[in-house]
């Protein structure tokens, strides 16, 4: 059974910072391209950050240079670091696991992120 648990979320006044984390069972962690996305009422999700492999990554314009996503094999944890946060980061923050190779991918309940201006 696979399950993407994901904690760290919570509220923050602008400028500040959270570490998101999502812990993966069930899967071959290192063959999977982990993600986060995020989605607010009203709106499609949106990738905001992904890594392969440990090293390879991809940020949304939007974020970079405030978050940092790694990973860590051994934990099978994903952590997404949020620094300088802003209202417009408010969302509900999903973890997720892709393998295009096999055709599948898994969601994270998701954790609430909101920032106070």
């Amino acid at each position: 059974q696979v399950q993407l648990v994901e904690s760290g979320g919570g509220l923050v006044q602008a400028g500040g910072s959270l570490r998101l984390s999502c812990a993966a069972s069930g899967i071959m962690f290192n063959i999977y391209t982990m993600g986060w996305y995020r989605q607010t009422p009203g709106n499609q999700r949106e990738l905001v950050a992904t890594i392969l492999s440990g090293s390879n990554t991809n940020y949304v314009d939007s974020v970079k240079g405030r978050f940092t996503i790694s990973s860590d094999n051994a934990k099978k944890t994903v952590y997404l670091q949020m620094n300088s946060l802003k209202p417009e980061d408010t969302a509900l923050y999903y973890c997720n696991a892709y393998n295009q190779r096999l055709g599948v991918t898994y969601w994270g309940q998701g954790t609430q992120v909101t920032v106070s201006s």
